[in-house]
């Protein structure tokens, strides 16, 4: 099993991340992300959406256990964090979450 918070940790450090619904939506549209992460607490029309496109794109989606600050806290931003789009990996095994799900 892997640990979901460094995986996150080090791909927002060695990878390449994009924050937020609409950049998410627009991965999600366009192929570019390998995985998108949602908090447990985004909102319901966001992830009904991001689901929806992810789905046609055949872009895996994981829910996050802890909720968006949680999140924001483990990509280092100041902020809260709703949903995270996972361009590249870097040195992190965050791809591997999709597998044990």
């Amino acid at each position: 099993m892997i640990d979901v918070n460094k995986a996150i940790t080090t791909t927002a450090k060695t990878g390449k991340i994009q924050i937020g619904a609409s950049s998410a939506l627009k991965s999600a549209k366009t192929k570019k992300a390998k995985l998108i992460l949602l908090a447990s607490n985004c909102p319901q029309t966001v992830k009904a959406d991001i689901e929806y496109y992810c789905k046609l794109s055949e872009i895996p989606v994981s829910v996050y256990k802890g909720d968006s600050s949680d999140l924001g806290a483990l990509c280092g931003k100041p902020f809260n964090v709703s949903v995270l789009s996972i361009r590249e990996p870097g040195d992190s095994n965050i791809l591997k979450i999709t597998e044990e799900e």
